[in-house]
């Protein structure tokens, strides 16, 4: 996806009790890249000196074995601390052609019981619909290398709604202009998909990303509650958790200035702060319509708490990539003939995803995997199926081959997309129509582009005028030449 200059924001109180602490946070850790063997320490926090009310608030905040905290914001007060955050204001279209008006208005960014509240208001301007919206950051005031961040937040439901919680550099020029500065997106929700909650990391150049997501399954969604959102940030790993759950795990990632690839672990060797955000409308989420409700259109944050630990090893290394083998009989695909029943929702072999308004079941019987879609969604990939961790060498040939019919004539489209290099694809889009016969069709592509162990064949069959079910077998995608 494309770079999403939200701006979010992170919470810190006990202003008095955390005042030298403060004064840590805001201290840039130098990164010299002649001496990367270096051990990252930062200051240990400084005994505290609390009223009983600040140690009451004290208490209330979790700790967690082998950090302290660094700063948090609990809303308490009546109104934004500015010691901690500032509100940006932005026209609309000021990226991804975003709708909203960032502004500094009181309408737009507030506390409420004890919450940050940012909110999206749709109003009238020269006879067209415009909207205004909140937007805060921490920049030059709670900037930070490596640590623990943790929010909990709730997010408003309703299509062409996009709340956010996401990390900048404070010094974006270090390593060159984005994506080459790089940007980790801790929390992003489309409002038309609440039960998605997607986290992501960028970098590059050329632009790369690693996203993972956490679904929703019994019925609620992240608009429904507060949910807990956190990063663990170190100079080699990032992980990210919703609801104490890890679902993303990044280690391997990269930054070029000049042509020249920068040392491991660039770009994210360096001071980034924290922004939260409120986005209506842009390319991602695509733009409100009648059925979004304004009067509901609020991203809450209850608290943001950012911990680190006294000690970070800097003497790390880029990992080696681990690419998966063939089967025995040459095969990239596992369980391309469909012998063993899966749990098509997990990270193993196949899975199947619904987006954008699609609906579905996936299921393998009788050595076949059959699609059987009720809504096909906005987009062509709302009803998908998917393996991922296919190992792709750059100048190899492939080859796919495939069995599929369906209920009734329809189309489908298959491809080859790199979902760790902003979704190119080795081999492009390719349409293909289905009878009620069972038909083979094969397909060659090279692979041109450098060596990744994370290629994905993918089956799209959302928005192609049809819902009849669709039945695969003996699939197989192998290396020819």
């Amino acid at each position: 996806m494309k770079k999403r200059r939200k701006v979010l924001a992170l919470i810190g109180s006990l202003l008095l009790v955390f005042a030298a602490l403060a004064i840590c946070a805001n201290e840039a850790i130098p990164y010299d890249e002649s001496d990367n063997a270096k051990a990252l320490e930062p200051a240990p926090a400084p005994k505290q000196q609390a009223d009983s009310s600040d140690q009451a608030k004290e208490i209330a905040v979790p700790q967690y074995e082998g950090y302290y905290l660094l700063w948090n914001d609990e809303f308490d007060g009546d109104s934004l601390n500015t010691e901690i955050w500032n509100m940006e204001a932005r026209p609309p279209r000021w990226t991804n052609n975003e709708l909203q008006e960032y502004t500094l208005s009181a309408e737009n960014i507030f506390i409420r019981d004890g919450k940050l509240v940012l909110k999206a208001i749709k109003t009238q301007k020269n006879g067209r619909d415009s909207y205004t919206s909140g937007k805060v950051n921490t920049m030059g005031k709670k900037d930070f290398m490596y640590g623990k961040v943790v929010v909990s937040a709730k997010v408003p439901a309703g299509q062409g709604l996009w709340p956010a919680i996401w990390m900048m550099p404070t010094k974006e020029s270090l390593y060159g202009p984005w994506p080459r500065c790089g940007e980790i997106d801790i929390m992003e929700v489309l409002g038309n998909q609440p039960h998605i909650a997607y986290a992501t990391v960028h970098y590059g150049l050329p632009h790369a990303q690693q996203q993972k997501f956490k679904v929703i399954t019994d019925g609620t969604t992240f608009a429904d509650d507060f949910h807990e959102f956190a990063l663990e940030w170190e100079p080699g790993e990032m992980r990210f958790y919703v609801d104490g759950e890890l679902i993303h795990t990044v280690n391997d990632w990269y930054t070029a200035l000049g042509g020249v690839e920068k040392p491991y672990p660039a770009p994210f060797n360096q001071n980034f702060y924290l922004q939260l955000n409120l986005a209506v409308g842009g390319d991602w989420p695509g733009n409100p319509d009648e059925t979004t409700d304004f009067t509901k259109a609020e991203f809450e944050i209850d608290y943001v708490r950012v911990y680190q630990k006294s000690y970070y090893d800097t003497n790390v290394k880029k990992p080696e990539k681990v690419f998966r083998a063939p089967l025995e009989d040459g095969n990239l695909i596992y369980n391309g003939d469909f012998a063993e029943a899966e749990d098509l929702n997990d990270e193993i072999n196949w899975k199947f995803l619904l987006f954008q308004g699609g609906e579905g079941t996936a299921e393998i019987k009788d050595g076949m995997m059959i699609i059987k879609t009720r809504n096909e969604g906005k987009v062509d990939y709302s009803v998908q199926l998917v393996q991922a961790n296919l190992p792709m060498y750059e100048g190899k040939k492939y080859r796919i081959t495939f069995a599929a019919r369906a209920s009734a004539p329809r189309d489908m489209i298959v491809c080859v997309s790199a979902p760790d290099r902003n979704w190119i694809r080795y081999f492009k889009d390719t349409p293909l129509t289905m009878t009620t016969a069972w038909q083979t069709y094969t397909y060659e592509f090279t692979m041109t582009e450098k060596d990744d162990n994370n290629g994905r064949l993918e089956f799209n069959m959302g928005n192609r005028g049809s819902t009849a079910d669709i039945y695969i077998r003996n699939v197989r995608v192998e290396m020819i030449k």
